[in-house]
């Protein structure tokens, strides 16, 4: 037996789903996520799906621990040095106010305080260029400094280091001499673009998580090697790819989106292979509820976002694959503020004491609790039956915590803390659809976590969304992609010139040098490719697009090629294009990808007639009683089956809810297609 396992470890559920090569067959296990060491649930999972360690030929990891880490302030003591001169970069930021309006706006509180950031004597020039050499002693008595501060990591951000990262390789050897224990970031390799404040931030942020998360995946080894697991351990990225555990100590920044990514990368996998090229990724687990948007098959990415939010979260200067997170999972606590409104989330009861259906202490009421309360989640087939669910308690629960305070009954109340949520997604579906200039009637919506197809329907309709897609196995979605997603390391070079006097020579010699990089980073013998990109912009604007070229573009120096891509895509974006204004370059990015074998997943059976298990009591979104409502198992339904709604789709960790005016299609691969009604 040869098993390929992918385990994602989420707020509330640690998700474990196996693939066997020789049999096809996919197997899944759920435990709750163990918050005191999160290795606890995963080795549960492990055990649950009665796996033998030594069969495993590969491991892909997700993990929250480095967000939590930052999110949480549970990091590193940092010491920061620097450039003489740019001490207060970091602490100065940026002068944009992203709320104007909000009166309780601060920024960003930066990880390092001033007394633990030190100057050191040296200076490059933005061509590459020593301006003033570095002052070894400096260097010393910094580190001098910082011992006696008590600090665990270090991180290293010079002026132009970008550009020449000469300096700093010479910094950091001398670091790591005098601080043998510590955690050392070095800025030039993180990310080699301009910009001072956010390549602060981004090493900053490195040395902040990087001891914690080191440990983690130290302990992670050391765990599976006491269970005889020999085969390759891989750890998923934020762009949407896989590393190795040595790339994941150098660049724990690369894990902040570790979990999610995985399901926006299957979603658009099973998009294209449903014909859907163009889809919505929407994925709600215990603890947030996350939307995506997928364009021609390929994840939109970000180069750049903020850990914390925009207003004043953590910029975080890597690629990232482009998500939108709401704080309503299914542990997201329902709760009456100070001027008696009802409100959901963000506050989650998580996985410990999760909700109060879930016979673990909780009080809270939850969107889990108020879905047992409606009827759409059965409290006696809860995870295939492994867990029962108290009713009785969520019902209680409600009316104490909410139905007193509105003057509702129980159901009522489950259904307005509902609706509140799906409001709250559908605005996350807006913010990566509509406010991105594109039209959700064009899209499908693919989702997936243990929640989302709890919701996808009733958010779909709220945005006239045509089509819904429940994936197989939805609620190990996340987990699933990883199992598809192949290596990938992103890399990016300042390269600041107008775009007729670029010196392409020079452009092909680093493209080349950043393919040597990152053969150094993929796991050798891997089938390896590359696509580079030139960030391009019209003289004046700030931002850049990333155009495609290829190495023959580079080597022919072909301009009018890559002026003519970018007035293209320029075109498309944004409606119109200035073919007369003159074009900059600003970075060359190489995205180094080492393809992975892809699953092939066994069909379900055809034919055959869909006979549901029960008829349940259930409330829909009309305000009327509870209705008759048949509840069919997913395993029961055959490709071809067509089911019309109301009716409850069950599954191991997930249910489906089909609305009045609803249809269902099984396609013959068991994804659930669904024709989303009008109301």
């Amino acid at each position: 037996m040869s098993l390929r396992v992918a385990i994602d470890i989420g707020g509330t559920f640690t998700d474990l789903i196996a693939f066997d090569e020789s049999s096809q067959e996919i197997l899944q296990a759920k435990s709750l996520t163990t918050p005191s060491d999160p290795v606890d649930g995963l080795i549960d999972c492990i055990h649950k799906a009665r796996l033998e360690p030594a069969a495993i030929s590969s491991l892909i990891h997700g993990s929250t621990i480095a967000i939590n880490t930052l999110i949480e302030r549970r990091g590193a003591n940092v010491g920061l040095i620097v450039t003489r001169g740019t001490r207060d970069a970091y602490t100065i930021g940026r002068g944009n106010r992203p709320e104007a309006y909000n009166i309780f706006f601060h920024r960003p509180r930066p990880l390092v305080p001033r007394h633990r950031t030190i100057e050191v004597q040296e200076r490059m020039l933005a061509s590459g260029e020593v301006r003033e050499p570095l002052c070894v002693n400096s260097v010393r008595a910094a580190c001098e400094v910082l011992a006696k501060e008590g600090v665990d990591a270090v991180a290293v951000c010079f002026l132009h280091s970008y550009a020449n990262p000469e300096h700093e390789r010479l910094a950091g050897e001398i670091i790591r001499e005098a601080l043998p224990d510590c955690y050392v970031s070095l800025s030039h390799e993180i990310l080699r673009e301009y910009r001072e404040y956010e390549r602060i931030s981004t090493s900053a942020v490195n040395s902040y998580i990087g001891p914690r998360v080191a440990g983690y995946v130290r302990n992670l080894q050391t765990r599976l090697d006491g269970l005889k697991f020999a085969g390759d351990l891989a750890i998923m990225q934020s762009n949407g790819g896989v590393m190795t555990p040595a790339a994941a100590f150098r660049r724990p920044v690369m894990m902040m989106e570790s979990g999610p990514v995985g399901g926006i990368i299957a979603a658009a996998q099973v998009g294209m292979a449903l014909g859907f090229r163009d889809v919505v990724s929407f994925d709600m687990g215990g603890t947030t509820a996350k939307a995506s948007l997928v364009r021609e098959g390929e994840a939109a990415m970000a180069e750049g976002y903020y850990v914390g939010g925009a207003a004043s979260g953590h910029p975080v200067m890597v690629s990232v694959v482009d998500v939108v997170e709401v704080g309503a999972g299914g542990g997201s606590i329902a709760w009456i503020d100070d001027v008696g409104a009802l409100k959901v989330g963000p506050r989650s009861a998580g996985a410990d004491p999760g909700p109060i259906a879930y016979r673990r202490g909780g009080q809270e009421p939850t969107i889990t609790d108020a879905n047992v309360i409606l009827g759409r989640i059965g409290a006696s087939d809860f995870l295939g039956g492994e867990m029962h669910l108290n009713r009785d308690g969520a019902i209680a629960g409600m009316l104490d915590r909410v139905g007193k305070a509105l003057d509702m009954d129980a159901a009522t109340a489950a259904r307005s803390v509902v609706q509140i949520a799906i409001a709250k997604m559908a605005l996350a579906v807006r913010e990566v659809s509509v406010e991105r200039g594109y039209d959700p009637r064009d899209f499908a919506m693919v989702a997936s976590g243990g929640a989302g197809p709890l919701h996808a329907v009733a958010i779909a309709r709220e945005l006239f969304i045509p089509t819904v897609v429940i994936p197989r196995f939805p609620s190990h979605f996340s987990a699933l992609g990883m199992l598809m997603a192949d290596e990938r390391h992103d890399f990016v070079r300042t390269f600041y010139c107008e775009l007729p006097e670029a010196d392409f020579a020079k452009l092909l010699a680093t493209y080349e040098d950043m393919v040597a990089e990152s053969n150094r980073m993929l796991t050798p013998g891997i089938a390896a490719a590359y696509q580079a990109f030139l960030d391009l912009r019209y003289i004046g604007q700030e931002f850049t697009l990333p155009v495609p070229v290829t190495p023959e573009q580079l080597a022919a120096g072909d301009r009018s090629a890559v002026r003519k891509a970018f007035d293209a895509l320029h075109e498309h974006r944004f409606a119109h294009h200035a073919e007369d204004e003159p074009v900059e370059i600003i970075n060359i990015r190489l995205v180094a990808t080492g393809r992975r074998p892809k699953l092939a997943l066994r069909s379900p059976a055809t034919g055959g007639a869909a006979t549901p298990k029960e008829i349940r009591q259930v409330y829909f979104d009309d305000g009327g009683p509870a209705v008759d409502c048949p509840v069919y198992r997913r395993d029961d339904l055959p490709g071809g089956t067509e089911l019309p709604g109301p009716a409850l789709i069950s599954e191991y960790g997930s249910t489906t809810v089909l609305f009045p005016g609803d249809r269902l299609t099984v396609a013959a691969t068991g994804e659930l297609l669904i024709s989303v009604g009008r109301a």
